[in-house]
Order: C-alpha cells, then structure tokens, then sequence
C-alpha cells in the first residue's frame, strides 16, 4: 500500500523508550514530518504484534533495545493537500518501553537520535504531540 494518498489508513507503531528522565527520539529523514524530532517507529507488518513491531522498528532507527511495557496512546495522523485529499494516514501506537541496552545511531529512516528530557523537547522541532506523549512516558510508573 501506498504510504502517500493510500486507499484506508496505515497502522504505525512508536517506540517511547525511556531512561533515567529522558526519551529517545530521532529526527525523521522522510515525509510526512521530515526534518522533525518524534519517537522512532513505522509500519506494522503483518503477523507482528504491536509489541513486536515497536521493538523491530527501534532496533531498526536506532539499535537500541528496550523491553515494552505496554500501550502507552493511540494517536490518529491525519494530513490532507491543499485539494483537501488525504495525502497521509496512519493510526500511530504509542508504546510505552524501558531502555535495555544501547546508546542509540541514526541508521533507517533516521537522520539523528537524541536522549531527550522534556524541556529539551521544547526546544526541538517536534511532530505534533510529542511533548505530551513524552510527559505522559515519563509520569508512567
């Protein structure tokens, strides 16, 4: 399926992986939100649960491993041209996860990975609610 104008929404996973007060992020290389910080992930495939998918696309992007915890949000990605078409369209599964072991490379569709706390979120430009998930990551118990 198409990643752009596709037919029926695309399910997405987002590895929120955190570490003694921060969550790793990477700058993403491809659109839709190219050149913003989020939290590493991409599409599941099928037969992956959403745990496995997270945990595959955070080694992928990064080469760190984290263990999941669970689900953390379900956000709708909605962006549409000026024509009003739906040019994107992902479900994007937030998963909660605990840093096993890595420090982290841009490597995949990463163009940069960070250890981020959330003031330092403030200062990045972020996909659009990253600083909320990142806060609701870091209050989890």
């Amino acid at each position: 399926m198409p990643r752009s104008y596709p037919e029926q929404p695309r399910v997405g996973v987002l590895a929120v992986v955190r570490r003694d007060g921060r969550v790793l992020l990477v700058k993403r290389r491809n659109p839709p939100d190219a050149g913003k910080w989020g939290f590493p992930g991409g599409a599941q495939e099928l037969g992956e649960t959403v745990a496995e998918a997270a945990r595959r696309e955070l080694a992928e992007e990064t080469g760190v491993d984290a263990e999941p915890l669970g689900i953390l949000d379900v956000i709708d990605a909605v962006t549409r041209d000026e024509a009003g078409r739906v040019r994107f369209h992902f479900t994007l599964i937030a998963v909660l996860m605990e840093w096993r072991e890595g420090e982290g490379i841009a490597a995949d569709d990463a163009e940069a990975v960070a250890w981020a706390t959330r003031a330092d979120i403030d200062e990045l430009l972020c996909s659009e609610r990253v600083g909320a998930i990142a806060a609701k990551a870091l209050a989890a118990g």
